[in-house]
């Protein structure tokens, strides 16, 4: 079981949008600097894939809105616009461990403005995946981040795990959440975006075993698919066994293995 190793830093924030208003980003695409897609790119591969459309565009500023499946998306940090880099520390998978984070030029994407309050709907999230993936054929794509959970991913391991979520599969709990070692157990991040709740996972009489990685991952998909919890609860999950749910706050949980 692969928990994110927490590594990378910041050296500028993101600049504000002046052309229309955004809703927050929720995905990131982390470029070789040199091979930064402009507004041209992103439209030859929209022909050549046919996965989604331009609708709108501000070319000078690098900013354009992408169509797919009836749903909208801004698109931030194309070139010639002002180049960006990472703001803030973040966990990574199935990247090398001297890959540079704050180096990259950084494109963004979110929910448009249509979509505000509904971004964290799973039908919105599978669109937003599924255009990640998409974009993936743009040259010089090194990284995908998924900024909820603030992890940094190879595209390949974003492509394989959402992929397989796509067409069927179980909900990829490893590429849009993150679970990170805390003195406590296991701590989700990235499950607040949906379902409004992080747990922390501590292990039968408190110590951690290595199967408890695999009951955090099935716990995630248990809350995505039924939602917070609001008083103490005993769930099952598959393939791992029965766990107690303890509200810890408003928008925490402890979870702990009986």
């Amino acid at each position: 079981m692969t928990v994110a190793t927490d590594e990378g830093n910041s050296d500028k924030p993101l600049p504000a949008p002046a052309w229309r208003d955004m809703c927050a980003p929720v995905a990131a695409l982390l470029f070789d600097p040199a091979l930064r897609p402009n507004l041209a790119d992103v439209a030859a591969l929209s022909r050549a894939s046919g996965a989604f459309a331009v609708t709108h565009q501000d070319a000078v500023a690098g900013q354009a809105e992408l169509l797919r499946d009836g749903l909208t998306f801004d698109c931030h940090g194309l070139a010639p616009g002002e180049a960006r880099r990472m703001e803030t520390a973040l966990q990574r998978v199935a990247l090398a461990a001297d890959f540079a984070i704050g180096d990259q030029a950084l494109l963004t994407l979110g929910p448009g403005p249509h979509l505000a309050g509904a971004g964290q709907l799973l039908p919105v999230v599978r669109m937003l995946a599924g255009l990640v993936i998409a974009l993936g054929d743009l040259p010089g794509l090194h990284a995908v981040v998924w900024l909820p959970a603030r992890l940094a991913m190879s595209p390949q391991w974003f492509a394989e795990a959402t992929g397989a979520w796509l067409r069927g599969g179980p909900f990829p709990a490893l590429a849009l959440t993150a679970l990170a070692r805390s003195d406590r157990g296991l701590a989700s991040q990235g499950l607040s975006y949906f379902v409004g709740q992080e747990f922390v996972f501590s292990g039968k009489d408190g110590i951690l075993r290595e199967s408890d990685a695999r009951g955090a991952v099935r716990l995630t998909d248990w809350l995505v698919a039924h939602g917070r919890v609001d008083s103490p609860r005993e769930v099952e999950l598959a393939g791992f066994g029965t766990v107690l749910l303890e509200p810890d706050g408003q928008n925490r949980l402890h979870a702990r293995t009986l």
